[in-house]
């Protein structure tokens, strides 16, 4: 609230403080206008979305709302940051994620990111990556005291790491000047391949060990959150599995005979970031909140329960079709990553699902964290979603469904239990269901594929990717149901030299089918069906030969209601009778609905219908192999 210098007046004062149920007036004054009938409690639960998680986000939040115990950033409970002047002085670090199997190729890119803005080094190492054995290679040039290198080497981590640590000596890198993360992540390996390689427990400790005595500013162990967040988890369930396999981590170390403090000082943990950016920014602040909890409990003191963070930008969120679009989906997931105070952040190049990027979808995705740094300011500011309503509730709301499917976890044996027995797989496989059902019938809409897709873009094309490590916990993308589709039609456009089509049969003037000619288009063509719209508009007299005209196998009538009352009944048999083997048309005809299905519509297609299934009809009907 601002004063008026030196008068100590408020500018507000002569207004009168708006109430709570104020707002729910006007809220139910709206509602009601648009034909809902509500009031109280009930007009803001219209205005609700439920989440994954059985959380809720409101329409309105309010100091009443705040948990109050998110603390000082530096301190207990972390919430707001693992130390007091945020991730690094110029903001956090920009790692970027190699995965070429050629050392010297690696080696070029490596160079070229380090020279323009990259601070941090992720290297795929083995059947990932850059074989061992060339890992010196890879990292010719490279000054290793100044660029901290993160391995992920998988099973060969012992080798990998061994590796490494033999570099730094053979480079006189000072012991103590060593930083990075050497990826030992054994709970991760069972998740990724579903066994666990024996001996890897041991080795996991005995680096913590040596990097405990000899590195003091280099991490052992990875607690990977990546699978979990992959195989279709939900926020809270990737959390909550990261934590039980932190637990899993610590007790390992453990038993080695390492102290809480020191076990906990050998993990950083990685998690998704994702185009939602305040679920992401609240993750990242109740991963922080959770493990401190953990850490207390375990008898860690305050330098070794602050959570060190690795955020990478989703996979699952990338998409094959319009890849172009990516780079808007990792803009927002590294904002959320950063306000949401992420130590390192890598951001994926925007044709990471297509395979290994090109030097430029490297440069945009390095650039992406330098302009939110540099130009818009992000790092100068510490937690900047701290002491908002929204976020701290949704902070507090998703810690509280984490730690309960922890504790589940836990009561299930721990982690490595969990995911032997299925349990971890199981629920995953549930919320990926729910939510496969949300993006087939476009409700989480996937730009580029579900909605606005183009079936003239040219195709991307990469060098292939090494092969990822199978036999665990699946693999989802948000575009894998559509992709499918797409790639029936390519085959056969391939085979045919043209794709499946569907005329557009347009009833009455402009202004009364661009609507749904324009939905039925965005539908259509989302499943590698072509729209046919020519000539602009038909009737019963003209119809038929404007689809024998169109070289479609399919029909789609798109019209207002009352023009379907009218025409859609005789165009829909003249289509029929040209040869259509299937007519479709474009909204809810209710009372209608017998009579154009006597008259021979086969099918309603709608805002909200389940679109996969009725694509693959189509083009199950047009005689597109599957």
């Amino acid at each position: 609230m601002t004063l008026l210098p030196d008068s100590g007046l408020s500018l507000a004062a002569e207004f009168p403080e708006p109430t709570h149920e104020q707002w729910q007036g006007l809220v139910e004054g709206v509602l009601r206008k648009s034909g809902r009938d509500v009031s109280g409690t009930a007009a803001e639960d219209a205005l609700s979305t439920t989440l994954e998680d059985g959380l809720t986000t409101r329409p309105l939040y309010t100091a009443a709302d705040d948990p109050g115990d998110g603390g000082l950033p530096g301190f207990a409970p972390f919430t707001r940051g693992g130390t007091p002047g945020g991730p690094a002085p110029g903001g956090w670090d920009v790692r970027q994620r190699h995965a070429r199997t050629d050392p010297a190729r690696t080696n070029e890119a490596v160079l070229d990111d380090l020279a323009n803005g990259t601070t941090s080094l992720w290297l795929a190492v083995g059947r990932s990556g850059v074989p061992v054995s060339g890992l010196a290679d890879a990292l010719a040039g490279v000054y290793l005291d100044l660029a901290p290198v993160a391995l992920d080497a998988g099973d060969e981590f012992p080798g990998a790491a061994a590796a490494l640590l033999r570099l730094y000596d053979e480079r006189d890198v000072p012991r103590g000047e060593v930083r990075g993360t050497l990826g030992a992540d054994p709970v991760g390996g069972l998740a990724r391949t579903g066994h666990e390689t024996p001996g890897l427990r041991e080795a996991a400790a005995e680096l913590a060990g040596l990097c405990h005595r000899e590195y003091p500013g280099l991490r052992a162990l990875v607690v990977d959150a990546l699978p979990y967040h992959e195989a279709g988890g939900s926020a809270a369930q990737e959390l909550g599995c990261s934590l039980a396999a932190g637990v899993a981590a610590l007790r390992d170390l453990d038993a080695a005979g390492l102290s809480a403090e020191a076990a906990c000082g050998q993990l950083e943990f990685r998690y998704a970031a994702t185009a939602d950016q305040f679920l992401t920014i609240a993750k990242l602040r109740a991963a922080r909140r959770l493990w401190a909890r953990v850490a207390e409990v375990s008898g860690a003191g305050p330098a070794g329960a602050a959570q060190r963070q690795h955020a990478v930008t989703s996979s699952v969120m990338m998409t094959r079709r319009d890849p172009w679009v990516n780079m808007l989906r990792t803009t927002v997931a590294s904002l959320a990553a950063g306000v949401g105070g992420a130590d390192s952040v890598t951001v994926l190049p925007f044709d990471h699902s297509l395979g290994l990027p090109d030097a430029f979808a490297r440069r945009i995705a390095r650039n992406t964290s330098t302009i939110l740094i540099e130009e818009s300011h992000l790092g100068r500011v510490i937690d900047p979603a701290g002491g908002s309503w929204y976020v701290e509730r949704l902070t507090d709301d998703l810690a509280h469904a984490a730690w309960a499917w922890f504790q589940e976890i836990e009561r299930a044996g721990g982690q490595r239990a969990a995911l032997r027995d299925g349990l971890v797989a199981e629920r995953l496989a549930t919320t990926w269901a729910a939510r496969s059902e949300k993006l087939a019938r476009r409700r989480e809409p996937v730009t580029g594929v579900s909605e606005f897709p183009q079936l003239a873009e040219t195709p991307v094309v990469r060098d292939a990717s090494p092969p990822a490590a199978t036999g665990g916990l699946p693999t989802v993308r948000r575009d894998d149901a559509f992709e499918a589709l797409r790639t029936r039609s390519d085959a056969h456009l391939a085979s045919t030299g043209a794709r499946p089509r569907v005329f557009l049969a347009a009833l009455g003037p402009a202004a009364a089918h661009t609507a749904r000619v324009t939905f039925a288009s965005n539908l259509f063509q989302s499943g590698g069906v072509e729209p046919v719209h020519d000539p602009v508009t038909v009737d019963a007299s003209t119809a038929a030969e404007a689809f024998e005209r169109s070289g479609a196998a399919i029909a789609c009538l798109c019209s207002s209601d009352p023009l379907y009352a009218e025409q859609a009944g005789e165009v829909a048999a003249a289509l029929k009778s040209a040869g259509a083997t299937r007519v479709y048309l474009a909204g809810r005809p209710g009372e209608l609905r017998e009579t154009l299905t006597g008259a021979g519509v086969d099918e309603f297609v709608a805002a909200g219908g389940d679109a996969v299934a009725q694509l693959t009809s189509a083009l199950d009907h047009m005689g597109v192999a599957p």
